[in-house]
């Protein structure tokens, strides 16, 4: 079992950019797909992006595409989410999330672990 912490949400004008971090523990992030999910106010959660155990491949919403990127440093243990351009549809509360699968999986059901979800609030 692996425990997820993220880190690195915060506040800033549209425009602007973020660096979401997501450390793990209990067990090797290599192990594992992973996956950001964010959680818009009165919206299902949604996928934005996932990569490979080695990094290898990456797997974009079509909304975040050319503007995110979702990075990982195994022997660190953590993965990474560079939010660039962002936009005021861009708030959300962010989920780092696991997957034992080999799949790059869009569907949050199909991940196994979560963390607890980091607050993103971008301004007009």
């Amino acid at each position: 079992q692996v425990q997820l912490v993220e880190s690195g949400g915060g506040l800033v004008q549209a425009g602007g950019s973020l660096r979401l971090s997501c450390e793990a523990s209990g067990r090797t992030l290599s192990t594992y797909t992973m996956g950001w999910f964010r959680q818009g106010p009165g919206k299902e959660r949604e996928f934005v992006a996932a990569i490979t155990r080695l990094g290898s491949n990456t797997r974009y919403a079509d909304s975040v595409k050319g503007r995110f990127t979702i990075s990982r440093d195994n022997a660190k243990n953590t993965l990474y989410l560079q939010m660039n351009s962002l936009k005021p549809e861009d708030t959300a509360v962010y989920y780092c999330a696991a997957d034992r699968q080999l799949y790059l999986n869009t569907i949050a059901t199909t991940y196994d672990y979560w963390g607890q979800g980091t607050q993103v609030t971008v301004s007009s």
